[in-house]
């Protein structure tokens, strides 16, 4: 019961601090000198008056032709990724396959259950493999090492 009270109290106050500092900045800002006048401007009754800018119409002209885009958005990629047999629909085996290799690769024994052993085996082997001069501590230049490779795109296929 201390517990819940104290929170309460302790947020109260949170809450009352930062609406007093909220107003404290606002009357600092209230008592803040005025803006000075940009240079070059008068200070006569027209200096809000904005010129206006000479237009030009463009008549006559043409510009390049703009590329064509395939519209196809982020989750139509994604989805067309996870359909594997092209029927637009997406089945749980279809979902679940990408993770599919990940565990398999995990899963030494093979019989379809990570046991804790297995999962630090693998995670034993890969700090390892990335302590590249044995001294069971990783530097930064080793764990920068360890960072994913990035999937280069296809060729164009132009």
């Amino acid at each position: 019961m201390n517990r819940i009270v104290l929170g309460a109290v302790s947020a109260l106050l949170l809450a009352a601090s930062g609406l007093f500092w909220w107003q404290g900045r606002a009357a600092t800002e209230a008592a803040a000198p005025p803006m000075p006048q940009p240079a070059g401007s008068e200070a006569s009754g027209d200096a809000g008056e904005i010129e206006e800018i000479p237009e030009e119409d463009g008549a006559g002209l043409r510009g390049a032709r703009l590329p064509e885009v395939n519209e196809t958005t982020r989750e139509e990629k994604r989805f067309n990724r996870l359909d594997g047999n092209r029927d637009n629909l997406i089945a749980r085996g279809e979902a679940l396959a990408p993770r599919v290799a990940a565990f398999r690769k995990l899963d030494s024994d093979r019989n379809n259950l990570l046991s804790f052993e297995e999962w630090a085996v693998a995670t034993s082997n890969r700090f390892k493999k990335a302590d590249a001069n044995g001294d069971a501590q990783l530097t930064r230049a080793e764990f920068a090492a360890t960072k994913p490779k990035p999937v280069k795109k296809p060729a164009c296929k132009c």
